[in-house]
């Protein structure tokens, strides 16, 4: 018997509208659970929302109304969201629900009893955006490098939390247990992090500055930080310490979060779980960013994209398809409209379509609208089975490891070679001889016997759209949901409805060409300037071919490196960049560097940096731009 399977999204924070990031998690849980159920075990999913702390408080008073009027609305709006997306979630918390509150209350105390929480002064640079006192070493040009914003400095008495002391413990646990934390450069990743001592966790915010949070049990001048609060929903949830669904599940909980909260669930969550004495959770797993146009999603720079426009242009199913068939699990992926069209015609409408629809027809047409007899299997049926066989294992393993993608595209694959079994055995040539019926008919069955097996394990991804396939072989909706993967057991002789398009083909909506007057009409009005730039803009970018001559760590910063660069002036260039975590300074000389030579100076933690060193980022690493190595120093790159 497998063991039960508890799935959680991060709850969301309802400062504003959902978009494809949280359809996107929400959407795979459900894909998971769906496979859990099909495969035998017991699933429970949860997902939900995190309504305290400072942005709400600003989001409600910008709003003109309290605090609660607005997560009560906000909250709503995700909880309204999912039925649209067929997603089917066990529970739905709310973090502001008094159930939440006091079991918040109650491992706060805990700790607190046990002496690992206490009260000092501090003074530090506070991110509103990142809801965390935030180092130096973090911040670019003195700014908060996810939201753009100088941090503000506080000076008050907090309370703490001895993370510190689970450093150790900690390490030792992600080191013994290789797949905790997947994929496995996130647990690298985290590792890296655990090279620098732990600082104890502020976990308290004064009321003089914030009054919407949960109450500290043991002092009433404060609410908890955020994080606190939030991440104790997932066992909460279950009604721990003593509830039954906390019993049956908590042992075997998974976490599903995007990589921008990977250091509250890696770090500080498993040591507020072993200072709460509670098991720590069984698996992280840990997807990449969607981004618009190369550029990650967000809010602030206006390039999310709603899921029910998306859903409303290839439907609900086909929406879920692309995004998990599209993001290589772990990895960022890009969403355009062009490469969701083009996955639906690709893999839906030609492929998987294409085939239930001939399969279909044509035993409509030669077997009076019935499953043809199956006949005896030859030599092309017995290699489509065993392929068949050991696809469907495939398809189990990759889901078991959370390789969704791979999932699909072996799925996908298999579609490919009953396509490829029926033109080779070529039904419309067989049906042209009365001799060859026996024969026809073993080669529709075997096509429809496949297809039964491709719908049942689509239908976690696509539920509705393989409802109808189910449907329309004529089986009952009630055994879709029964694992049934064994070859030759689809009956023979049930009545096929007559069929229709599954995925009719859809065409990308491409942008009409701006009109030049209308361009030269908004470039004379005094209409706020867009993130676009002229070509002249950008002709002010001086690009040069600079190489290292030398390279010093910045004293009391892990990220940032000192170098000395040639660029065929008079002396070098004196240039800070942030890619220590990346490359050692011994590595960076002698390289061939691409450098904005025209920044105007600024200093970095004290040392003057006249320039910019060029990289690419992928979300999780920085890799330099190297021009050629025989291009001159100071070559003017165009």
């Amino acid at each position: 018997m497998p063991d039960p399977f508890y799935i959680t999204t991060p709850i969301y924070y309802v400062n504003s509208h959902p978009h494809i990031g949280h359809a996107y998690t929400t959407i795979v849980a459900d894909i998971f659970i769906r496979f859990r159920t099909l495969f035998g075990e017991e699933t429970y999913f949860l997902t939900g929302t995190d309504e305290h702390g400072q942005k709400i408080a600003e989001s409600a008073a910008h709003s003109n109304i309290s605090p609660q009027e607005f997560v009560d609305k906000m909250s709503q709006e995700f909880r309204d969201l999912w039925p649209h997306l067929h997603i089917e979630n066990d529970q739905f918390i709310r973090t502001t629900d008094p159930e939440h509150k006091a079991l918040v209350q109650r491992a706060l105390q805990y700790i607190y009893d046990k002496d690992e929480i206490y009260l000092k002064q501090y003074e530090g640079l506070y991110c509103v955006g990142c809801e965390r006192f935030m180092d130096e070493d973090e911040l670019i040009e003195g700014l908060c490098p996810d939201h753009q914003k100088a941090p503000q400095q506080y000076q008050e008495e907090n309370y703490f939390f001895k993370m510190s002391a689970y450093q150790n413990w900690l390490v030792q646990t992600i080191e013994k247990n290789e797949d905790w934390i997947y994929p496995q450069r996130y647990r690298n990743e985290v590792l890296q992090m655990l090279k620098k001592p732990l600082d104890d966790l502020c976990i308290s915010r004064p009321k003089t500055r914030l009054t919407w949070g949960i109450e500290l049990p043991f002092d009433t001048n404060f609410v908890t930080y955020v994080w606190f609060d939030a991440l104790l929903n997932y066992p909460n949830a279950l009604d721990w310490p003593n509830g039954e669904l906390y019993k049956k599940y908590w042992p075997n909980a998974h976490h599903m979060i995007g990589k921008d909260i990977l250091k509250t669930h890696a770090i500080y969550w498993p040591c507020m779980l072993k200072a709460a004495e509670l098991p720590v959770f069984k698996k992280l797993v840990v997807h990449g960013h969607w981004k618009s146009e190369d550029s990650k999603m967000s809010k602030s720079l206006g390039n999310v994209v709603d899921p029910l426009v998306m859903k409303d242009r290839v439907g609900v199913d086909a929406l879920r398809y692309f995004l998990a068939r599209n993001m290589s699990f772990g990895d960022d992926a890009n969403f355009t409209e062009e490469l969701m069209v083009t996955r639906y015609n690709g893999d839906l409408a030609n492929n998987i379509g294409n085939l239930i629809n001939r399969s279909i027809s044509m035993s409509c047409k030669n077997f009076e609208n019935q499953i043809p007899p199956k006949g005896e299997f030859g030599d092309l049926e017995q290699e489509l089975h065993r392929s068949f066989m050991e696809g469907i294992e495939e398809v189990k393993d990759y889901l078991l490891s959370f390789y969704l993608h791979r999932a699909l595209e072996k799925i996908a694959f298999m579609s490919s070679l009953v396509n490829k079994y029926l033109d080779t055995a070529a039904p419309w040539k067989l049906a042209k001889q009365e001799s060859d019926r026996k024969r026809l008919g073993t080669v529709l069955y075997t096509a429809l016997d496949a297809v039964r097996i491709i719908v049942q394990l689509l239908a976690p991804v696509m539920p509705k759209k393989m409802e109808e396939a189910w449907q329309s072989l004529g089986l009952p909706l009630a055994q879709i949901t029964e694992a049934q993967f064994d070859i030759g057991v689809l009956p023979e002789g049930l009545t096929l409805p007559k069929p229709a398009p599954l995925f009719p083909k859809v065409k990308a909506i491409v942008p009409a060409e701006p009109d030049k007057k209308q361009l030269e009409e908004k470039t004379n009005t005094n209409e706020p300037e867009s993130s676009e730039i002229t070509i002249d803009q950008f002709c002010k970018m001086e690009l040069k071919v600079g190489k290292v001559l030398s390279s010093e760590r910045v004293k009391k910063s892990d990220k940032l490196l000192h170098s000395q660069i040639d660029l065929g002036e008079e002396k070098p260039r004196s240039i800070v960049s942030g890619i220590a975590e990346f490359y050692s300074p011994e590595s960076l000389v002698g390289k061939t560097v691409m450098v904005a030579s025209n920044l105007k100076p600024v200093k970095l933690r004290g040392v003057l940096s006249e320039g910019m060193i060029l990289c690419t980022d992928d979300g999780t690493q920085l890799t330099l731009v190297e021009p050629s190595a025989e291009a001159a120093p100071g070559t003017m790159i165009r």
